[in-house]
């Protein structure tokens, strides 16, 4: 997708006139469908184990297990919107499907990846106030005011991409390919540049500064209670805790910073200038690259569960001894000859029989010295 922030914009000159757009669609086709396929693979299956884990604590739900619960939501439903973008992306841009199917893709992809930033930007939030501020803020990680503040972030979500409802998503192409949800269909709509520079602000900008202030806070008094606290800072749990902190911030970063950063940078240019063809087909470039970076989030967040999780590792751990024991005894039962069967399972059993021989012959013992000194007394 070349852009999942609100279109809105200006000159229709260049994009009229423009046919290189879409000139690295030969190998988009290629390498966006691989991408997209592991996003989906990975994020689908990270995300449903995360969700796995948090089940078993909705029962006893804090503020943290909320904030998670919803962030591993948006994840899903994000990767869930994703086949229809690998099929468009597989056909080279080109939109198979009608324009109310290419709206309703275009809204899930928006509502879903900036109800991930939010979402995360609460945790932040959530986690500082439990460490530096627990008496004064308190309230706000009560759990029936959370549930009121993530109802609120979708509804804000939501509420942010109504303007797209009344847009036309799709554009038909010289070559006969049909575009949808790209930068260039909304160059016909006014003051593109100036919104879009307040939806980076919104969207990225706020975020990432909350995000980082935050967790820099929070490591200086991680830092500073490691050093009062001898046996916090032997144990390595401060350091573990940075750690995390470190990951997450990174991971966000990393995959949101570009994108934001070359729409911003290319926004302000056109409201100084007006840029050309060739200008305008370097962002369009880019921002698929960009738009797919972004979209890497989604199926990282597994993997700071994985770190920062006990239970998720545990879990992951138990699944994977569980299909390695399956794919075994289904290679045993297959198996015309028994000897290597045997012998496992022989050291097994011989193991274990010892241990039970050793464990029962004890207790025998056992009852046997009472009853004589039962006798005795009688």
């Amino acid at each position: 997708m070349g852009s999942t922030t609100m279109p809105v914009a200006s000159n229709i000159s260049n994009y009229t006139t423009c046919k290189t757009l879409y000139d690295h669609r030969n190998y988009a086709r290629v390498l966006m469908p691989i991408f997209y396929c592991t996003v989906f693979i990975v994020g689908l299956l990270g995300n449903c184990l995360a969700l796995h884990v948090i089940r078993p604590n909705l029962k006893k739900m804090n503020s943290t297990t909320l904030y998670s619960l919803n962030l591993v939501i948006s994840d899903i439903l994000f990767t869930l919107s994703l086949p229809v973008r690998i099929v468009y992306y597989a056909l080279g841009f080109h939109w198979p499907l009608n324009e109310t199917l290419c709206k309703i893709s275009g809204i899930i992809f928006y509502i879903n990846t900036y109800a991930g930033v939010n979402f995360m930007t609460c945790l932040s939030i959530d986690r500082f106030i439990a460490v530096v501020l627990p008496l004064r803020f308190a309230r706000f990680r009560k759990v029936s005011n959370v549930r009121y503040i993530c109802i609120g972030v979708w509804i804000v979500v939501l509420a942010q991409t109504l303007p797209l409802v009344g847009m036309p998503m799709t554009h038909s192409e010289g070559d006969g390919f049909i575009t949808c949800m790209e930068y260039p269909n909304f160059e016909n709509v006014d003051h593109i540049a100036v919104i879009l520079i307040g939806a980076v602000v919104v969207g990225y900008i706020i975020p990432v500064v909350t995000i980082l202030v935050s967790y820099s806070v929070l490591c200086s008094k991680l830092l500073l209670t490691a050093k009062s606290n001898h046996l916090m800072e032997k144990s390595g749990r401060s350091r573990k805790a940075i750690g995390v902190i470190c990951c997450v911030s990174l991971v966000f970063v990393v995959c949101y910073s570009p994108y934001h950063i070359d729409l911003l940078q290319y926004m302000i240019r056109k409201l100084v200038s007006s840029p050309d063809c060739a200008e305008l087909t370097a962002f369009q470039v880019s921002l698929h690259f960009t738009v797919c970076l972004m979209n890497l989030n989604s199926c990282l967040d597994p993997f700071i569960y994985f770190f920062a999780c006990k239970g998720y590792k545990r879990k992951l751990r138990r699944l994977l001894r569980l299909q390695v024991s399956m794919s075994f005894s289904s290679a045993v039962r297959t198996s015309p000859e028994g000897s290597s069967k045997d012998i496992i399972d022989g050291n097994k059993i011989h193991l274990n029989s010892t241990t039970i021989g050793t464990t029962s012959e004890r207790l025998t013992e056992r009852r046997f010295n009472r009853n004589e000194q039962s006798e005795e007394s009688h």
